[in-house]
C-alpha cells in the first residue's frame, strides 16, 4: 500500500482505477499519491482510497469505496475530480513535457461490495 485513507468495510461501490507504470515512472507517480491534495476524501458519500504497488506486474491499482455509485458519479462531475486529473506541465499540444509513465491506458473495473451475513 502507497497510500491509504479510510476503512475498507460494510456494503458499498468499489472503483478500481488499474493504472499501467513504466518501471522508471513508478517514484514519479508513488510521489503524486503521497502528496496528493487529498480531496476525494472530502466529498459527499466517499468511504475510502488505497492506493495499492503492483507486485508481478506494472500495474496500479488506485482502489476507492463509496457509499454507492451515485456518489461515485457525483464525484466524477466535481471541481476536485477535475483538479485531482488535470493534466501536468503540458506543451500548447496538451502533451506532458515530462517523458510519460504511463505504457498503455489506464481502465477502471467495478464491484459491488457486500456486508458478512
Amino acid at each position: 500500500i502507497v497510500d491509504s485513507v479510510g476503512e475498507i468495510t460494510g456494503e458499498g461501490f468499489v472503483v478500481c482505477n488499474n493504472i499501467p507504470v513504466t518501471e522508471e515512472g513508478r517514484p514519479v507517480f508513488e510521489y503524486r499519491f503521497k502528496n496528493r491534495t487529498g480531496l476525494i476524501e472530502k466529498e459527499p458519500g466517499f468511504v475510502a482510497i488505497s492506493v495499492l504497488r503492483p507486485i508481478n506486474s506494472d500495474t496500479y491499482v488506485i482502489f476507492t469505496l463509496w457509499k454507492n455509485e451515485n456518489y461515485f458519479q457525483q464525484w466524477k462531475q466535481s471541481k476536485s475530480f477535475n483538479q485531482a486529473h488535470k493534466k501536468k506541465e503540458t506543451t500548447a499540444d496538451g502533451i506532458e513535457l515530462q517523458k510519460t509513465i504511463f505504457p498503455r491506458p489506464s481502465y477502471v473495473t467495478t464491484f459491488m461490495s457486500l456486508s458478512e451475513s
